[in-house]
């Protein structure tokens, strides 16, 4: 569902169950910032009340749809008019012990990216109003050492809401060894976080495939298409799996590069050993396998890679590639 579209249904929803009498589409459609913008004030003479209607009935069936019970009503005058009862639309109570409410806490607190963390922070106050042990209990997490899940790509929201609704996307994208971005039609299946990097895996129309995109480079704007998927989604997506092969971690050997000091922490991270070497830099020995070269690259000139021979000529060569552009 777009942004746009869920705040016209919060907004329709909060009109329909904040009144205490029944209203009518003219009363909605004046109170309703998203109608008021699509449709005016005025009458007929416009040409927008059919597609007003439309849209309304559209909204409302969504809301019913999504378990609201709204009540058709006609008054006096013969106007019909909309209603939600509150007492027909109350939750039960809900019971939550100490550690699902402390489940609850922690996971609303990991997103770090702006528009959900005031969803996450606005459940938060729901939670604590209703009596949640959210906040002074034993296992609150201190700030400094909460999880986060940083977005900082553009594209991660276009991707996360096409994936939900299964709608294709086109977006350019630029590989590692690559000069220039090429555009890619893909079936957005799942979004991963790995190592601080988001990825996108799906089904890459233009080759027949499935493929793993690292959101850091796409460029430009996600554009999604309203057509249908055309390769069935698996059960299980395997994106980490994919990642972790392309930068080495099934590892058949291992390589020694140096490293710029205060340079290059994941690689740090992975080292099997690691020793000053001098004027700057750090000699590290880290697992070798299929993909590592390609994960070198991106560390630029912090990196220089010793040995084994063939794995220095391939990061040599995708670097040559980048600069010939």
């Amino acid at each position: 569902m777009a942004i746009a579209k869920a705040e016209r249904l919060m907004n329709l929803a909060l009109c329909l169950l904040g009144t205490r009498r029944p209203l009518s589409k003219r009363e909605l459609r004046t109170s309703i910032e998203a109608y008021r913008e699509a449709f005016g004030l005025s009458d007929a003479a416009t040409g927008s009340d059919d597609a007003f209607n439309r849209m309304f009935e559209r909204d409302k069936d969504d809301l019913r749809e999504l378990g609201l019970i709204i009540e058709t009503v006609e008054s006096l005058d013969g106007e019909t008019g909309y209603l939600a009862r509150r007492d027909s639309n109350r939750l039960p109570p809900i019971t939550l012990d100490i550690e699902e409410a402390a489940a609850l806490g922690l996971a609303a607190k990991v997103w770090q990216q702006a528009r959900l963390a005031g969803a996450a922070s606005g459940a938060l106050q729901k939670l604590r109003a209703a009596g949640m042990p959210l906040a002074e209990d034993p296992y609150e997490i201190h700030s400094a050492l909460e999880p986060r899940i940083p977005v900082h790509e553009a594209a991660f929201e276009p991707l996360m809401l096409a994936a939900r609704d299964r709608r294709p996307v086109i977006f350019d994208y630029r590989k590692a060894n690559a000069a220039r971005p090429e555009q890619r039609h893909v079936e957005p299946w799942a979004l991963e976080c790995w190592r601080g990097h988001w990825y996108l895996a799906g089904w890459d129309r233009d080759r027949g495939a499935e493929r793993v995109f690292r959101l850091s480079r796409i460029t430009g704007r996600v554009r999604s298409r309203g057509i249908p998927f055309t390769a069935p989604v698996p059960d299980h997506v395997t994106v980490r799996g994919t990642v972790e092969t392309w930068a080495g971690e099934t590892a058949t050997g291992t390589a020694r590069i140096k490293v710029r000091a205060g340079h290059g922490y994941p690689l740090r991270a992975r080292a099997l050993s690691s020793h000053e070497a001098g004027d700057g830099w750090d000699e590290l020995e880290i697992p070798y396998g299929r993909g590592l070269d390609a994960w070198l690259v991106e560390f630029g000139p912090d990196v220089i890679v010793l040995e084994p021979a063939e794995l220095r000529a391939d990061v040599v060569d995708r670097l040559r590639a980048v600069a010939k552009g």
